[in-house]
């Protein structure tokens, strides 16, 4: 997947689980692209570590980790600048 297309994954991804933790969350469009990328890449690490799967490119099952990632990141990141 190119530099761009993970950017696009990451924003949807970073979006959505902002979506699904609604919440005051410091920083905005870049810390969501961020999250949504970082997220992907745990997300892929954890799940190929447990057997589910990787993010290997734009489908429904890589996109569930991505955002399942992402959705562990803004956990941390809350517990951290609190």
């Amino acid at each position: 997947m190119g530099f761009f297309a993970w950017i696009i994954f990451g924003l949807i991804a970073g979006i959505v689980a902002k979506l699904i933790m609604p919440g005051k969350d410091p920083g905005g469009f870049i810390v969501t692209i961020i999250i949504g990328i970082l997220g992907a890449l745990v997300g892929g690490w954890i799940g190929t570590a447990l057997g589910f799967g990787s993010v290997d490119g734009f489908n429904l099952g890589s996109f569930v980790i991505a955002v399942l990632g992402a959705i562990v990141l803004l956990v941390v990141y809350r517990l951290v600048k609190r």
